[in-house]
């Protein structure tokens, strides 16, 4: 199973209530109507996204709120179905209604390599019941000696999932663990040298 990811913000003159309005619109278009290959997507609110630039606002206001997507897609296939899909008849309104209030934006690909094939591909409830998204970093220069199998140390596959990035289509790390409470894979001390896991919290807009 494949995950494409999408992390957004806002443009600096939009309404949170209002981006959230379109952004739930968007993904119940692709539910009702689902592109071929996708089994599910999921939205989220997240307090900080690092690698996603934030430019403050001229009155120092707080910046806005970050997002995170998630597309779960059987193959390589679907991914291409689903940005054909997602522009095309029966979508376009509602993705032209969301591009149209977007800041800053970045993607990523990523690769299930240990959780329950079958709890993710029912549906994204598993995906949605995950409060934390710890990234783990690899430094720069170093080999990864089988950390991916590593990291899923002490996880529930039942209620967690690790996934890996494929393609370097922008700045995340290139594991992520989504859980309910971080496992013994992702603690500090277990990590090589030079290693990074940043744990970040989310809160579920929609999932299914």
């Amino acid at each position: 199973m494949l995950a494409y990811l999408f992390w957004h913000r806002p443009a600096a003159a939009t309404q949170t209530a209002a981006y959230e309005d379109r952004l739930l619109a968007f993904h119940r278009s692709l539910a009702r109507s689902r592109p071929v290959g996708m089994c599910a997507s999921a939205a989220f609110r997240v307090a900080e996204l690092p690698w996603l630039s934030a430019a403050a606002s001229a009155d120092g206001a707080p910046q806005q709120p970050a997002y995170e997507d998630w597309y779960l897609l059987e193959d390589y296939a679907a991914l291409g179905v689903l940005g054909e899909a997602a522009v095309g008849r029966g979508h376009r309104s509602s993705h032209d209604r969301l591009a149209a209030h977007s800041g800053d934006g970045a993607g990523g690909l990523y690769a299930l390599i240990e959780g329950e094939y079958s709890e993710l591909l029912s549906g994204a409830a598993t995906l949605s019941a995950a409060t934390l998204a710890i990234w783990v970093k690899r430094a720069r220069g170093s080999r990864d000696v089988g950390l991916g199998e590593m990291l899923g140390d002490g996880m529930d596959p039942q209620h967690a999932s690790l996934w890996r990035r494929r393609f370097v289509l922008g700045p995340a790390p290139e594991y992520c663990l989504l859980a309910t409470s971080p496992s013994a894979g992702v603690a500090p001390a277990r990590l090589p040298e030079g290693w990074t896991a940043q744990t970040f919290t989310r809160e579920a807009l929609l999932g299914g």
